[in-house]
């Protein structure tokens, strides 16, 4: 039979073994907003009205120059890399950090035969990006016509 000595006894280390477990988020796994590499997504509204799609971006704590939105082709492309800055004094000591704002990229496909990709326009409001994507013409959606019965 083999011994092992343990420092102090099973019931000093329940205790730490339930709080791992519960102060993880376990459950809400499904609601975070994470990719594969634990970078953060940012959360995308996307509204069609009778002229155009509107994009909201949720980006706090960013500014109007960290994000790059480019349209290739009919593929567009929202990204934004923002690097996290060390306090130059050293003497801070974090017990907890989690903000990091790293880069991210999101995209798109457009319908070209749909939208009027020259008239794009894009603004950042607090801290949420939003990009009108007007419709063309033929596109937008007409009133009801009533049609008299004779």
């Amino acid at each position: 039979m083999t011994l092992v000595k343990r420092n102090g006894s099973l019931l000093n280390n329940f205790p730490t073994v339930f709080d791992d477990f519960f102060n993880r988020d376990f459950f809400n796994w499904g609601l975070t907003n994470y990719s594969d590499t634990n970078t953060s997504i940012p959360s995308v509204n996307i509204k069609e009205t009778a002229d155009s799609y509107e994009v909201e971006v949720a980006a706090p704590g960013m500014t109007k120059k960290d994000f790059k939105v480019q349209l290739d082709g009919n593929v567009l492309t929202i990204s934004s890399e923002k690097k996290l800055e060390q306090p130059a004094d050293n003497e801070v000591r974090y017990s907890s950090r989690e903000f990091s704002y790293q880069s991210f990229s999101r995209t798109f496909n457009l319908r070209k035969d749909v939208v009027d990709t020259e008239k794009i326009q894009a603004k950042y409001e607090n801290g949420i990006l939003y990009l009108l994507i007007p419709k063309m013409e033929h596109a937008k959606q007409k009133q009801p016509k009533l049609i008299q019965v004779s």
